[in-house]
C-alpha cells in the first residue's frame, strides 16, 4: 500500500517529541529572525507584553547567523533574561532555521513568530481558548493585519466567519487561497511530529503548503478578531523573490505539492481556482513592477501569471501588459 502524500517525509525533517524530562509548558513562543534589526524589539515587546511566565511561557529567538545587527543585544535588553536566545553557527536558510524552532519547542503549541512581525493583545488568551474547547483541533488562526515598514496600517485578511469556532470547510477554504499569515497561526506540537517539518523544496509558500497539510490532517479553529500583524516589506523572504518571479513559481510548487492532500472531488474544484487566483495576481503584480519602471520584474511576473493559468482570461490581460513592457523597453 502507497503511503499517504501527507505522511510523505521525503522533503520534510522529523520533528521529534522532547525529552520527557523536559518540563511542559503550553506555549512556545519561536521567534526566527534574520537581519530583523530594529523589528525585533517590537516583536518581543508584543509577546512580553502577554507573557504567561516561563512554567507556561517558552520564548526563545533562534537567530540564522545575522550579519548586520545584533539580536543578542536586543534580546538581552528587552528580555532582561527571560528571553533564551539561539543563534547558528552558520546561515542556514530559513527552512533549516524554522526547523531548529520546532525542535527545541518544549510546549503543547508552537507559535512561530517571524522576527519582523507582531501580536495584538489578546492572541495567546483568544487561541488558547480555541485548543482547550475543541481538543482535537490541529491548529488555531486568527484574522491578521497587514502593515508597513514603518507599522502603518496596509489592510487586513478577509474575514472568514462573524464568530469563533472551527472553521467550516476548512481544507477547501485554506487550499484555495493562502488566507493564513504565519504570525496569526498557532499549532500543535504533536501535529508537527506527526506530519513533520516544512517542506524543504520551497523557498516560498512554504507556510502555506504547511497549513494546507494541516488542515488535511486535523480541524482548525478560527478566531475573526484581528490579533497579529503581519510586515510587508522588500526584505521579507517573499519581497525578496518578487523581482524573479520565484515568488510566484513556489506558490505553483506549493499548490503541485498539496493538490495530492485532498479529496478528488476537492482537488478537482479548488487547484484550477488556486492557480487563477494566483496568476491574477501576478498580473497585478507585473503592472505594478512595470508602473515603478521594471521591465525585468513585469516579464518575470508575467511569465509566471501564464505558467500558472494559460486560460484567455489571463492569457489576454498578460499579453497587453507585455506589449506595454515592449514599447517601454524602445524609449530612448
Amino acid at each position: 500500500m502507497s503511503r499517504s502524500p501527507i505522511l510523505d517525509t521525503r522533503y520534510r525533517d522529523a520533528v521529534s517529541r522532547p525529552p520527557p524530562d523536559q518540563s511542559v509548558p503550553f506555549w512556545s513562543v519561536m521567534i526566527p529572525t534574520f537581519n530583523s534589526g530594529d523589528y525585533l524589539r517590537q516583536t518581543l515587546a508584543s509577546v512580553l507584553a502577554q507573557d504567561q511566565g516561563p512554567e507556561r511561557m517558552q520564548v526563545e529567538v533562534i537567530d540564522d547567523a545575522s550579519d548586520n545587527d545584533d539580536p543578542a543585544a536586543i534580546v538581552a535588553e528587552l528580555g532582561k533574561g527571560r528571553v533564551q536566545f539561539t543563534r547558528q553557527l552558520r546561515n542556514v536558510g530559513h527552512i533549516a532555521n524554522f526547523h531548529t524552532c520546532l525542535q527545541r519547542a518544549r510546549g503543547q503549541v508552537v507559535h512561530l513568530l517571524h522576527g519582523d512581525d507582531l501580536v495584538e493583545p489578546g492572541f495567546y488568551e483568544a487561541l488558547e481558548h480555541g485548543f482547550h474547547a475543541v481538543p482535537e483541533i490541529g491548529a488555531a488562526f486568527c484574522r491578521a493585519r497587514f502593515v508597513d515598514e514603518d507599522g502603518r496600517d496596509l489592510g487586513l485578511t478577509e474575514q472568514e466567519e462573524d464568530h469563533a469556532g472551527p472553521l467550516p470547510d476548512h481544507l477547501a477554504r485554506l487550499a484555495r487561497e493562502q488566507r493564513i499569515m504565519t504570525p496569526s497561526i498557532a499549532v500543535r506540537r504533536s501535529a508537527y511530529v506527526a506530519l513533520g517539518g516544512f517542506d524543504q523544496r520551497l523557498v516560498c509558500s512554504e507556510d502555506w503548503e504547511m497549513w494546507v497539510r494541516i488542515a488535511a490532517r486535523y480541524p482548525v479553529w478560527y478566531e475573526p478578531r484581528p490579533l497579529a500583524k503581519y510586515r510587508m516589506h522588500l526584505q521579507s523572504n517573499t519581497g525578496r523573490h518578487i523581482r524573479s518571479g520565484d515568488d510566484m513559481a513556489y506558490t505553483r510548487q506549493a499548490i503541485d505539492i498539496f493538490a495530492d492532500y485532498l479529496p478528488p472531488a476537492t482537488r478537482q474544484a479548488v487547484i484550477p481556482a488556486a492557480k487563477r487566483t494566483y496568476a491574477r495576481a501576478s498580473l497585478g503584480m507585473a503592472d505594478r513592477m512595470l508602473r515603478l519602471g521594471d521591465l525585468p520584474a513585469a516579464r518575470a511576473q508575467l511569465w509566471q501569471a501564464i505558467r500558472l493559468d494559460a486560460s484567455p482570461p489571463i492569457v489576454w490581460p498578460a499579453i497587453k501588459i507585455m506589449a506595454r513592457t515592449l514599447a517601454g523597453a524602445s524609449q530612448p
